[in-house]
Order: structure tokens, then C-alpha cells, then sequence
């Protein structure tokens, strides 16, 4: 009985710390909504800035108290960059570096570093544009390398990959999805072998895979997004369950929030998952919310999407009724910063945190009847990167630097 007692509240204390945890791209769950109070003031809340070595669009995540991402350098972009830095203090822990072995090539907005590393809280994987990927321990150790490359060697971009992989249970999902030969692997996350592999529509595609929660964890499935529409798959054999076959954008990723579906197809539409095996059913459709670059966010019983033009818009989650539009503009003592966004927006405590590809960060509340813009920062470096929340912090990059917003 006291072994039991033991176990369980080891059990509690790991459920608490991956609680804090921001595990890969849009998080824990790939909705980009923490539960944290994150600062909302900017500039008076930066509590550290370290150099970054190369080139890297890759998002932080956030693992205990190990802040890590990517990078790339070199001539050719081919040395990869694996780094972990104190949550607390921002002191490097670990760094290691890997040899590319599949194509470098990118347009000069990517790099090589683009994807979002994920963790199941005992591993990193690191995914790379050039088809690399990096398993190691969170002392940095190597435990396994896949070129996926040399299993697939005609699988490239010549613009650069940018899906970023998702963790669900022991299964590692990554898509590459190109011109010539797509597909997507489901693969061991203690072996690095595949347990499944799908051929995928032959275009480029950027999207990432999303993590759709079912009512017990053996109903989550994992959905992929492409030019043909959505798939949904059971993570660990990469069996289909539902597809959804209207074209789909194949730069911003769909999102959900509370059971709908939000996907970035003929604008912006809403898909009722929670139908089971049936497949799901379409709620509305919003030609006005198509999202540009950022992927749409749904929070609570909203909706926002970031457009071209660099405006804000809100709609409500049940019908897609436009509520407000805010346009994203700041003035600086040296100059207008608006328009455009490539980082998708993450949320905490009623604020949405966005950051523009000039390097204004602008902090929005959601709570009115409409946005309000209650901070801005100029982190005078270009952000195209996708921030971190964990432990009431914010974990912002770019190129050249990574910085902690806190109390």
C-alpha cells in the first residue's frame, strides 16, 4: 500500500510539472492556450536575452527547466544546432551539433532550422528542413539520428521544410510533404523506427500536424492538413478514421478549441469533430477569417485569425459571427510597424501575444467587447518564430537571440 501511495504521488508530481511544460509547437495540446498568468507588459518584464548561434525560426519549448531549440549555421545551413538553456537563469546547459545529411536548401526567409522540436517529457526530437532528425535525452545525450534523407531520397523543398512534429503517447508523427515524394511516418519515440508509413499528396505543403484530444486518451487521434483536405489517424498505427476532402490552405495549420475544428479552407471554416468515426460535420464557414501565415487560434468560445493586411479578427466559435477587427499597427519613434505576421499567436489569461516580422511584439485583450493593444516591445530583430509559455513566462526568439519575459 505504501509502494502504491508512492507511486501515485510521483504520478501527480510528473502530471504537475508536464502541466507547466510547453512540449512543441502550439504547446502540450497544439492549441497554443496556456492556463498561465503570463506578464502582459513587455518591456518591463524581460528577465534575460542569450546569443544564439546561425539562423533559426524554430519555436522554444519548454521541458522542466530546459528552454530548447534549433539552429542551423554555416555557408549551407548543413551544421545543426541542438541547445538547451536554464528556464531560470538562461545559462546554456547543453549544446549539440549534428552534420546535416539531407538537402540544405531554402528560400533566405527559412532556414534549416525551421521545424519546432517536441518532447514526451524523457526525449527531444529535433526535426531539421534538410529531412534530419535528432533524438536525444534532456542531458543532451544522442540516442538515436534518422536521415530520412537516405530512407526517402527524393523527399525535398527546394523553399524549405517548415512542419513541425508532434508527440502523441510513444509515437513521434512527422510530415514531409513536397513536390516529388511526400508522405508521413509515425515512428517509434524510443527506437527512431518507423511504425507506420503514408504516402501523402505530392505538393508542397508547411502545415503541421495537430493533436486532436478524443474523451479517453486511446481516442486521441492526430489530424494531418494538405492542399486535398484533413486526415485524421490514429497516432501509433496510422489508421484513418475520418477525412475531410475540401482543399485546405498548406501554409497555416488548423486549430482547435472545445471540440470544433477550426480549419483554414475556403476562408476560415469550422468542423464539429466530436461526431466519432463518422467523420465531422461543418458548422460554418467565414470567407472574411481566412487566416495569411499565422495559424487561427480558438479560445474559450472564440476564434481569431491573423489576416494579410495585419489585422486581428475575432469571431464567435458557435456560428463564425464577425465581433471585431483590430488592425495590428504601432507606432515607434523611428518608424510605423504593422503588417506583416509569420509567427502563429499564443494566448494565456485572456491576452493573446503576437509578434511581427519586423520584431514588434504587441500583447492583445480579448476580454472587452473589443481588442484592446495594452503593450508593445521592439525587439528591433525579425520574429518568425512561434513563442513558449510555461511557468507564467513568455519564450521569444530570433535569429540572434532568446529571450524570457516574466515576473
Amino acid at each position: 500500500m505504501k509502494s502504491l501511495r508512492l507511486s501515485c504521488l510521483a504520478g501527480l508530481f510528473l502530471a504537475f510539472q508536464m502541466g507547466a511544460d510547453w512540449t512543441q509547437f502550439r504547446g502540450n495540446d497544439t492549441t497554443g492556450v496556456s492556463a498561465d498568468k503570463v506578464p502582459t507588459r513587455l518591456s518591463d518584464n524581460i528577465q534575460w536575452t542569450v546569443d544564439l548561434p546561425g539562423r533559426g525560426l524554430s519555436g522554444p519549448i519548454v521541458v522542466g527547466d530546459q528552454v530548447i531549440l534549433t539552429a542551423s549555421s554555416g555557408f549551407n545551413q548543413d551544421r545543426l544546432h541542438v541547445l538547451s538553456f536554464s528556464a531560470k537563469t538562461g545559462t546554456l546547459n547543453w549544446e549539440r551539433q549534428f552534420w546535416a545529411t539531407g538537402r540544405t536548401l531554402c528560400h533566405p526567409k527559412m532556414c534549416n532550422a525551421t521545424p519546432t522540436c517536441a518532447s514526451d517529457g524523457q526525449r527531444i526530437f529535433a526535426f531539421f528542413s534538410s529531412n534530419d532528425l535528432v533524438c536525444v535525452d534532456l542531458k543532451g545525450n544522442l540516442l538515436w539520428f534518422r536521415g530520412l534523407t537516405h530512407d526517402y531520397p527524393n523527399a525535398s523543398n527546394s523553399l524549405g521544410m517548415s512542419s513541425s512534429p508532434v508527440v502523441v503517447g510513444d509515437t513521434l508523427v512527422v510530415q514531409v510533404e513536397n513536390d516529388s515524394e511526400s508522405l508521413a511516418v509515425g515512428i517509434d519515440t524510443a527506437t527512431g523506427e518507423n511504425r507506420w508509413k503514408l504516402d501523402r499528396p505530392i505538393a508542397a505543403n508547411w502545415t503541421s500536424p495537430l493533436v486532436l484530444p478524443g474523451s479517453k486518451p486511446a481516442d486521441t487521434l492526430v489530424v494531418l492538413q494538405s492542399g486535398k483536405g484533413l486526415v485524421a489517424l490514429e497516432p501509433r498505427t496510422g489508421k484513418e478514421k475520418w477525412k475531410y476532402e475540401e482543399s485546405c490552405s498548406t501554409i497555416p495549420s488548423a486549430a482547435v478549441a472545445n471540440g470544433i475544428l477550426f480549419v483554414p479552407s475556403k476562408g476560415l471554416t469550422a468542423l464539429d469533430v466530436r461526431t466519432g468515426e463518422g467523420g465531422p460535420v461543418s458548422v460554418w464557414n467565414s470567407g472574411k477569417m481566412g487566416p495569411s501565415t499565422p495559424s487561427p487560434i480558438g479560445i474559450a468560445d472564440k476564434v481569431y485569425t491573423v489576416g494579410g493586411a495585419g489585422v486581428l479578427s475575432a469571431a464567435d466559435a458557435k456560428d463564425g459571427k464577425a465581433l471585431w477587427q483590430l488592425r495590428l499597427q504601432v507606432k515607434l519613434e523611428d518608424r510605423t510597424s504593422g503588417g506583416q505576421f509569420s509567427a502563429t499567436p499564443v494566448a494565456a489569461d485572456g491576452h493573446i501575444y503576437l509578434f511581427n516580422e519586423e520584431g514588434v511584439g504587441l500583447v492583445i485583450n480579448t476580454s472587452g467587447e473589443k481588442g484592446e493593444v495594452v503593450s508593445t516591445h521592439d525587439f528591433k530583430e525579425q520574429i518568425l518564430g512561434t513563442p513558449a509559455i510555461s511557468n507564467g513566462a513568455l519564450f521569444v526568439r530570433s535569429d540572434r537571440h532568446l529571450w524570457k519575459i516574466g515576473k
